[in-house]
């Protein structure tokens, strides 16, 4: 694969991040108006569960190729689809702090 394909694919995994990431914003920044108030203990354990599925599904995004690169002996390429997909990400939380200052 050609250095340019693993910035693309990064930016794919980073943009899908941003986007599974956007949408548990928006249900949590909702959620009252979504499920109403919480009367017993089931929304903290949603809360909790969703943490951990969010954990898991960002981490296959960001690291899960990469590691398959690595398994596989393409360390140097496995390491420039990681670093590119935390540079993407870190380009997405500058954007998103610049819009929020200049609010």
């Amino acid at each position: 694969m050609k250095k340019s394909d693993y910035f693309l694919k990064s930016l794919v995994n980073a943009a899908g991040v941003m986007l599974y990431t956007s949408a548990v914003a928006w249900l949590m920044f909702h959620g009252q108006q979504v499920f109403g108030r919480p009367a017993n203990f089931l929304m903290p354990l949603f809360i909790l569960l969703l943490l951990i599925i969010s954990a898991s599904i960002t981490g296959l995004l960001v690291f899960g190729k990469p590691i398959l690169l690595y398994l596989d002996g393409l360390k140097k390429e496995a390491f420039t689809l990681l670093f590119a997909t935390l540079a993407w990400l870190i380009f997405f939380a500058i954007l998103i702090i610049s819009i929020l200052v200049l609010q």
